[in-house]
């Protein structure tokens, strides 16, 4: 049959191509062999039969007896493809039927190594599900809790406040925690509104602040007759100081942040307050006080609970940095200390350890910054319902709480973990902590005692005083009119370094006003 010269060179390549394919098959059948590829999906050959029990063979020859004939599972298992799953699956499958046998003490010691790891496994699933199921529980039992919470104070109290807010009921239910959808409300009823603030007056603050943030970004000298006793400079001061101490508030939370969708809002408050009081100005950590009246109260009811707050005698005395009435509340605060915690007290004054070092920055912010926020908030729902005392209360239940480990202590290791408290500090067992305190010394309460402190030291005459009173010449360094940034005096007296003791900042200026 003739062929055309297309055709022939068509048949020809072909030809080739299929005998290239068959060395090529040939090639792949010889490395699938079982013994080439162990663990693979290759199907068996139709000797591999033989190759296994050849293999066998030499290795009983090599190792000089006969090994264990396969096992019936073994022979069904031979015709299938095998795979390891795991090492769990190599521990539980014998070996393939191309290699020698487990010995049989082998196979026993690694079924019991498996059975051992099920149940090991099997325990640590019922303790997770367990532990998973208690969290759920826990869960369930809280959020029902603040239910009936939020129904009693929505329901009862709030609409007869003046009557209920002292009641025995209510005081019980504060202790427990104020629910975060009331907490707000309660806050707010509770600090009061003495300074009779308005919404519109805070309009006004807020409007003169921009005011004068203007002025001062455009290099303006007018001076507002409120302000004509300060200077420009304190004014810029102020506000340098207002946007640094903004960024560094809550930055865990971001929401303070330049940005942050409450940057804004808490910048209002802060320079609105510098407005309404500039006799006061901006002190560092007020902005901590303020971020958190926003988080439960819109701007304006944030800015009258924040201002009536600061015009308290406490944080008036702290936030005006009245050495005088501090003093007073520090001499006030060791008298329950040692009452209550001679043991650690004792270990306090043997190291110079003074109130001020780790109190000022618990006061000025309320615990805001040094506790998690919801426990602070916990925190503040009692100091709202029992004001000063329940601060100085709290102090003493976080010495309580760490008293073992303060004891070990030295100073400068004590300095640094009261002024770095624990981030999982457990808000029952502080809670308990602080029902154990108790405010009463010589049958007199913390009013009481704070009252006959503030008559024998009298503001005016704190240097005269410091000297009168021993707890002022044991510690030198309580009495020092900037005790508040480091003394250097009581750290040469120890030995300690002074970049580890707190400097937790003061106002911008000394104030000359009288006290309230």
């Amino acid at each position: 049959l003739a062929l055309s010269p297309r055709n022939a060179l068509t048949l020809l390549f072909s030809s080739s191509r299929n005998l290239l394919a068959r060395k090529q098959s040939a090639r792949l059948d010889k490395h699938s062999d079982l013994g080439w590829k162990l663990f693979g999906k290759a199907p068996l050959r139709e000797n591999a039969q033989k190759d296994s029990k050849r293999i066998q063979k030499e290795y009983e020859d090599k190792a000089g007896r006969p090994s264990k004939p396969p096992s019936p599972k073994q022979n069904v298992r031979k015709n299938l493809d095998f795979e390891p799953l795991s090492t769990t699956a190599l521990i539980l499958e014998d070996r393939p039927a191309n290699l020698p046998a487990k010995p049989a003490e082998e196979a026993q010691k690694h079924r019991q190594q498996y059975e051992e790891m099920v149940v090991q496994a099997k325990k640590r699933e019922l303790k997770e599900a367990q532990r998973r199921k208690k969290q759920l529980e826990e869960r369930c039992r809280v959020e029902e809790s603040i239910g009936n919470a939020v129904l009693t104070w929505n329901n009862e109290i709030l609409p007869n406040w003046e009557t209920m807010w002292c009641s025995r009921k209510v005081r019980d239910l504060w202790w427990q925690g104020i629910p975060p959808s009331v907490r707000g409300k309660v806050w707010s009823l509770a600090i009061g509104n003495e300074l009779n603030i308005t919404h519109e007056l805070f309009d006004i603050c807020l409007a003169r602040a921009k005011e004068r943030w203007r002025s001062l970004s455009t290099g303006g000298s007018e001076v507002e007759n409120e302000d004509a006793g300060f200077s420009a400079a304190d004014r810029e001061a102020s506000l340098e100081l207002i946007k640094l101490d903004i960024s560094r508030t809550f930055p865990n939370l971001c929401i303070f942040q330049q940005g942050g969708p409450y940057h804004d809002m808490l910048h209002s408050i802060l320079g609105a307050y510098t407005c309404y009081r500039p006799d006061v100005g901006y002190v560092q950590g007020m902005s901590f006080i303020a971020a958190v009246l926003i988080l439960n109260l819109d701007t304006a009811d944030a800015f009258i609970a924040f201002s009536n707050l600061l015009n308290k005698p406490c944080q008036m005395a702290f936030f005006r940095v009245d050495h005088g009435l501090m003093l007073t509340y520090f001499a006030a605060f060791e008298v329950f200390f040692e009452e209550n915690l001679p043991k650690l007290f004792a270990h306090f004054k043997k190291n110079n350890l003074t109130p001020d070092i780790y109190l000022i920055d618990w006061i000025f912010t309320l615990y805001s910054k040094s506790l998690p926020l919801d426990l602070a908030c916990r925190i503040w729902d009692v100091f709202c319902r029992d004001g000063e005392e329940f601060l100085f209360r709290t102090a003493l239940g976080i010495l309580k709480l760490f008293e073992d480990i303060l004891t070990k202590m030295d100073f400068i290791h004590m300095a640094q973990f009261l002024t770095r408290l624990p981030e999982d500090l457990p808000a029952e067992e502080l809670f308990a902590s602080i029902a154990t305190i108790q405010m009463q010394s010589r049958n007199k309460k913390w009013a009481q005692t704070a009252g006959k402190w503030r008559r024998e030291v009298r503001p005016s005459d704190t240097e005269a005083a410091a000297g009168t009173r021993t707890w002022h010449q044991a510690e030198p360094h309580a009495a020092a009119p900037l005790l508040f940034q480091t003394d250097t005096r009581a750290a040469e007296k120890s030995g300690h370094s002074l970049s580890l003791i707190p400097n937790t900042g003061v106002g911008l200026k000394q104030n000359k006003h009288k006290n309230f």
